[in-house]
């Protein structure tokens, strides 16, 4: 439910708000949706459908070592309100099989499709052996869907030689195609993490490479419908479809730059901001494989959480878009002043934060990765004399940065590297408690992706890159152009290969590594190698 520090700072920062905000969120409860072993009324056994209820493909998600998240969602017409389906109540059925052809089975069942949940489906899988491949697909009467491939983590208390996986974001349909991953899938990775900006929210424009349909959503419909327009994407479906993901998002999942619950733009009353937040939310857990804990109250959501890879990875995935308290300096980029040191400036939120380092207190894992949203690393990003930081990024709520790098390192967490999206291009950098202080010690390692299509082509390396790294010592590699990067972890170190795209704004393109960096085990900081 929405916290009462929201509630509360609603009600100050609003005066008079708090009757609506209370009725608003009255209303997000009221809708909040039943799962699947709770509803009643008739179940349609053997459903008819005129076209293929399954176009939207399969995903899994959150796997554990003894299970795994699968997902699906009936949607015979996805771009039509309901996605073309009635309000019935929908059995579907499910299997887990170790082979491709599904004749050696080891899990299967019978759930209910909901009206209430747009008739998506999560089916969390336990009972299953650890580190191993597994292939799944559902049924709705006579209509099947395709074959899903999924993994389960190693063993908690094993030791894995190694570790492949990718991470991506900010897919903006408009701007490019998703050819990314068509070249990430060939390299079978044994999960992705997609770090936000998995949807975007505005009004389809004319002249753009892809159209989205129709106005800057805000119904529940409009997010499905909108979600639904991206995964009828064949690169992003069969992507989904060929491993388990992790998911989190950024801020166009459901308004450009949000803040809790304090939009961008001037004037908007909180208590209709908030309802529209219940809708985004709600159709991103439709659409995603991810476990019951997750389901939404009304206006809240919980995404942070662990996942490990054995005893070599373990990995914390943030939320820092749901908690933060408000941009400073009116969210435009500026000096590091006063604004920007203030102790109560958060992105994780105080729960979030405690939480996160009690489970760094408890990690037997020889690395410890963030992935989240925003880039830490606090970067002069003036192209002359002035100074310029991101108050949307970790720049802007350095008393909270300082503090969390100040326990990585006196706790010693081990080998600790940062992951994130966001900001539409590749870097590298090395994490101080104080960037600005070249003497102190390197505590981290970030590594950010750059758009799988926002922002168009971009460009190769620029003279920028220099002026940088002269102003910021921190900052190993700079890139401007598409792709992902693709992870390869071992017991000796950690490597990062920075695929790029050619082209997006045609439906081919070729994938090259524009750069490689490696952070050795026990040695913060990171070395670019040929």
């Amino acid at each position: 439910m929405i916290s009462i520090s929201t509630l509360q700072s609603s009600m100050k920062n609003q005066g008079g708000m708090n009757r609506r905000l209370w009725l608003a969120y009255c209303s997000s409860l009221a809708a909040t949706p039943i799962l699947g072993h709770q509803v009643s009324g008739a179940v349609t056994s053997h459903p008819k459908f005129d076209s293929d209820p399954f176009a939207l493909g399969v995903a899994s998600g959150e796997p554990t070592p003894n299970g795994v998240v699968l997902w699906t969602r009936l949607a015979p017409k996805p771009l039509e309100p309901f996605g073309g389906m009635n309000r019935d109540l929908v059995e579907v059925s499910w299997v887990i099989a170790e082979d491709e052809g599904l004749a050696k089975p080891v899990r299967q069942g019978k759930t209910v499709a909901t009206p209430q949940l747009g008739h998506s489906v999560h089916i969390e899988v336990e009972g299953l052996k650890p580190d191993q491949w597994y292939f799944y697909q559902f049924r709705a009467g006579d209509a099947k869907s395709r074959v899903g491939k999924t993994r389960t983590m190693p063993a908690l208390d094993s030791s894995p030689e190694k570790l492949k996986f990718a991470f991506a974001s900010c897919q903006n349909y408009e701007q490019g195609y998703f050819t990314a991953y068509e070249h990430m899938l060939k390299e079978t990775p044994d999960l992705v993490i997609h770090l936000g900006d998995y949807i975007y929210e505005g009004k389809g424009k004319d002249n753009q490479i892809r159209k989205h349909l129709g106005n800057e959503i805000d119904s529940l419909d409009d997010y499905r419908i909108r979600h639904s327009q991206y995964r009828l994407d064949p690169h992003l479906n069969t992507m989904h479809a060929a491993c388990p993901w992790l998911v989190t998002w950024d801020d166009h999942e459901f308004d450009n730059n949000c803040a809790d619950d304090i939009s961008e733009e001037k004037n908007v009353d909180a208590a209709t901001f908030l309802k529209r937040r219940a809708n985004a939310y709600q159709a991103y857990y439709e659409m995603m494989p991810l476990r019951k804990r997750s389901l939404p109250q009304g206006p809240d959501m919980t995404l942070y959480r662990t996942s490990k890879f054995g005893r070599l990875a373990e990995f914390y995935i943030l939320d820092t878009r749901q908690y933060r308290s408000d941009q400073p300096n009116g969210d435009k980029a500026s000096p590091l002043n006063d604004e920007t040191r203030k102790a109560s400036n958060t992105l994780m939120g105080s729960r979030q934060g405690r939480w996160l380092k009690s489970e760094m207190l408890q990690s037997q894992s020889l690395w410890n990765c963030m992935a989240q949203q925003v880039m830490m690393g606090v970067v002069n990003v003036s192209r002359d004399e002035a100074e310029k930081y991101s108050m949307d990024q970790w720049p802007g709520y350095l008393a909270e940065r300082s503090d969390l790098l100040n326990f990585v390192e006196t706790r010693r967490v081990s080998n600790p590297i940062v992951l994130t999206g966001d900001i539409h291009t590749n870097w590298v950098n090395d994490l101080r408690t104080d960037d600005r202080d070249f003497n102190k010690p390197i505590v981290a390692t970030e590594f950010v992706g750059t758009s799988i299509s926002s922002g168009g082509n971009g460009q190769a390396n620029s003279p920028f890159l220099d002026v940088l790294k002269s102003r910021n010592p921190g900052v190993k590699y700079f890139n401007n152009q598409r792709g992902y990067v693709f992870c390869t972890v071992t017991a000796d170190r950690w490597k990062s290969d920075y695929r790029i795209v050619d082209v997006v704004t045609t439906p081919t393109s070729q994938v090259s590594t524009q750069a490689s960096f490696v952070v050795e085990n026990g040695k913060a900081g990171a070395e670019r190698i040929s």
